[in-house]
């Protein structure tokens, strides 16, 4: 089975679009990791596009629960509440209810792989650093486990056996990519664990502002981690005149 792995699109129809195309042929079934909503100027669109996917499992985000009514604002910054509200106001009711009945992470997709948004142990938690990725790792039930949330590709490895019993960080986690460039493949090798961020369709923040996303070929036991450009200019556009926070326009040529 190969699995294109997509997540936090955040409204952004050009970004989902250019993903969709470049990912074409490359993939069977779709991961969607959540946040298909918040900061861009598209929720419905985006969600329509998403439920016309073949796909094997989507959950939720924190933008998705908050825009559904779920929880409210209470954890969200001035510019994050106020793109949430417009996204509220913008769904329409089957939209709505659409994204109110996601499940929540973590989610087993078969014996080699779930899902997350933020870590397996909690859904609206980031990983930051390695102590964060070990703490994940340990609470996984699969040999892959895929998150989003913080918008920032990342790929750490944890050898079989060589996790401790207690919760000190083991010396043999390792962060191993991605190293840049639009392309970054990963053997995953039968005797690790691996938790991967595939990074941000709509929203990237790592300083690149291409949409990044990821394909998992279970046969192959292969990873890669993709980036491709989109028409930023357009989405910005788009934000300026639904009269969202002009800081969600400016974010997407820097991929802050």
């Amino acid at each position: 089975m190969r699995y294109l792995v997509i997540s936090d699109i955040h409204a952004n129809l050009e970004a989902l679009d250019a993903t969709l195309a470049a990912a074409e042929g490359t993939y069977d079934q779709v991961l969607v990791l959540g946040d298909l909503v918040g900061y861009g100027a598209d929720p419905n669109i985006v969600i329509d596009r998403v439920r016309e996917l073949p796909l094997a499992a989507v959950i939720r985000g924190n933008h998705d629960k908050v825009a559904a009514g779920i929880e409210g604002t209470e954890g969200f910054n001035v510019i994050a509440r106020a793109a949430v509200n417009w996204t509220a106001m913008e769904l329409t009711p089957a939209n709505h209810e659409w994204l109110a009945a996601l499940p929540a992470g973590p989610l087993a997709i078969d014996d080699g792989i779930e899902i997350c948004h933020g870590t397996p142990y909690d859904e609206d938690i980031y990983v930051f650093d390695d102590m964060d990725a070990f703490k994940s790792i340990r609470a996984s039930t699969r040999p892959l486990c895929l998150y989003g949330h913080t918008h920032v590709p990342a790929v750490f490895r944890l050898y079989e056996g060589s996790m401790p019993g207690d919760a000190q960080l083991d010396p043999s986690l390792d962060l191993v990519g991605p190293t840049g460039g639009p392309r970054f493949k990963v053997q995953m090798e039968a005797d690790a664990r691996f938790l991967v961020n595939c990074g941000a369709v709509g929203q990237p923040r790592d300083g690149d502002p291409r949409a990044a996303y990821g394909v998992v070929d279970t046969e192959a036991r292969l990873l890669t981690l993709l980036r491709v450009e989109y028409d930023i200019p357009a989405a910005q556009q788009k934000i300026i005149e639904a009269g969202l926070p002009d800081v969600l326009a400016r974010r997407l040529a820097v991929g802050r």
